[in-house]
């Protein structure tokens, strides 16, 4: 049998046990209800794993096979489709995951490059100005006065600085001292640095997985040795 066909059983079951517990309707109310039920799960299941499903072929499906009606597939070509689609499934989810998270990096960074007033340094970092600076550039030995705000993709801050900090560069990730270092004092830019420049394989614990790029908000407020 299907796992679709389980999928329908098991969403059925699960709808009829929940009504069970519910205050008494009309039979028309419950049928209306429980059908509705049954629709909504199963279409937020298929959202998320066939999201560009055609979805009056799916009704046609549905309707010709519950009410016995000839199909426009013979059961045949169905299982074959529905073969061919499991197989799929299981392939992706065998894709390790350093490999999908290294293809969506790609993709972001691709997406960034695209936006305007963006330029891209030597080692891949994706550099923004947003206020130019007109003082002395710090040195790799150097310690810099920063405020900054830090965001995966997503958005999501993971760090920021609420009072101005000071850093040593050599003690940093290496996307910051590379680009701080062409960075003079009173600019502020918006970075994005690839994951191999920030900390790569291996994340940092809970807040940045792994071969997640980032991006960063920075001040450059002074710099000293």
């Amino acid at each position: 049998m299907s796992r679709y066909l389980f999928l329908v059983l098991g969403l059925a079951i699960s709808v009829a046990n929940a009504s069970d517990q519910s205050p008494p309707k009309n039979a028309d109310q419950n049928q209306h209800d429980l059908a509705y039920s049954l629709g909504a799960s199963l279409g937020e299941r298929l959202r998320q794993e066939v999201p560009d499903l055609q979805i009056q072929a799916l009704i046609d499906g549905l309707k010709q096979a519950y009410q016995g009606k000839p199909l426009a597939l013979d059961n045949a070509r169905i299982e074959q489709i529905l073969a061919q689609h499991e197989a799929q499934n299981a392939a992706e989810t065998q894709v390790p995951q350093s490999e999908k998270a290294l293809a969506a990096e790609q993709q972001f960074l691709s997406k960034e490059k695209a936006v305007k007033g963006v330029r891209e340094l030597a080692d891949g970092i994706l550099l923004t100005e947003l206020t130019a600076g007109t003082g002395e550039k710090p040195k790799a030995s150097d310690q810099v006065q920063v405020k900054y705000v830090g965001r995966l993709p997503d958005g999501t801050v993971f760090d920021q600085s609420t009072q101005p900090q000071w850093f040593r560069l050599d003690s940093v990730i290496s996307g910051w001292s590379s680009a701080l270092q062409q960075m003079p004092v009173g600019a502020k830019w918006r970075l994005v640095i690839p994951s191999a420049q920030a900390y790569g394989a291996d994340g940092a614990g809970e807040l940045i997985p792994p071969y997640t790029p980032l991006v960063f908000e920075i001040e450059l407020l002074g710099t000293r040795p």
